[in-house]
């Protein structure tokens, strides 16, 4: 698993249910998920970051049955850091449909730590599957720390969604196909104080050009490399390169003052 890449603090929040402790018992968690209309994007599909909320919930929610959670850490004056997610989307669900998610940790080594997800549809289909790198952050030294003597013990089980190492994406090129600027709201912050996972998506999403996004996102590949607050200044950059069956993308999010790197991605689309 690749160190080079910083580590962005992400919420993971409490909760607890009979259904959840009915899982626990097998390491694994399992959430349903009716889509709502105001989930859907304009062509009435589930949009892609609904999709990366539904494993942010799911994530936080077993994390509280494992003793792990973020108020189990901030205990320790620790957090759960956010580096890596590879997301492969089959289908995109439409509303009435419900989403299953099924989550498990499948590896624990050094700093680093990788959660699974698979989610399927009301008939058992496949919607998509991620496979997520997560690390411990010292509130106060805003170091990652060992795992080993930091956190419990908790079940593992040693299946991938997604086979990746998480080496390091490809560095963005010298010029951009296009790029779009975006200044930092109030309602871009999580309960942490800095934007959310799910917002760099977004960023990174609306600089992709329209001929492109006329095809549905297949894979989202994301490095969180430092942390954004309100006030900040960001530029999304997106270059297009056409080759094979798909049209695959390479984005940048860079702070406006100093261009300083904050969130490297990589997608793919249908033509």
């Amino acid at each position: 698993m690749n160190r080079e890449d910083c580590i962005f603090t992400n919420h993971v929040s409490p909760f607890t249910s009979h259904k959840i402790k009915a899982h626990m018992e097998q390491g694994l968690f399992t959430k349903d998920f009716p889509v709502r209309y105001h989930e859907l994007d304009s062509c009435g599909n589930l949009r892609v970051a609904t999709l990366l909320n539904y494993l942010q919930d799911t994530a936080g929610m077993h994390a509280a049955l494992l003793g792990v959670s973020l108020a189990d850490l901030r205990k320790l004056r620790l957090t759960w850091v956010l580096s890596r997610i590879h997301l492969v989307v089959e289908r995109y669900p439409r509303a009435g449909e419900t989403v299953t998610v099924r989550t498990w940790p499948a590896i624990r080594q050094e700093i680093f730590t990788c959660r699974e997800f698979e989610l399927r549809d009301n008939h058992g289909a496949w919607v998509a599957r991620a496979t997520t790198s997560w690390a411990v952050l010292n509130v106060d030294t805003r170091r990652a720390v060992r795992l080993e003597g930091n956190l419990p013990p908790y079940p593992l089980t040693p299946r991938r969604a997604v086979d990746d190492d998480f080496a390091s994406l490809p560095a963005f090129p010298e010029a951009a196909t296009a790029e779009i600027g975006f200044r930092v709201l109030r309602n871009d912050l999580d309960v942490n104080n800095h934007v959310n996972n799910t917002v760099y998506v977004g960023w990174a999403l609306e600089a992709v050009p329209d001929s492109v996004a006329k095809g549905n996102l297949t894979e989202l590949e994301i490095a969180f490399r430092t942390e954004v607050h309100r006030g900040d200044c960001v530029i999304s950059r997106c270059a297009v390169a056409d080759t094979g069956p798909v049209t695959s993308c390479l984005h940048q999010i860079s702070s406006q003052r100093d261009d300083r790197e904050l969130a490297r991605l990589r997608t793919c689309w249908e033509k």
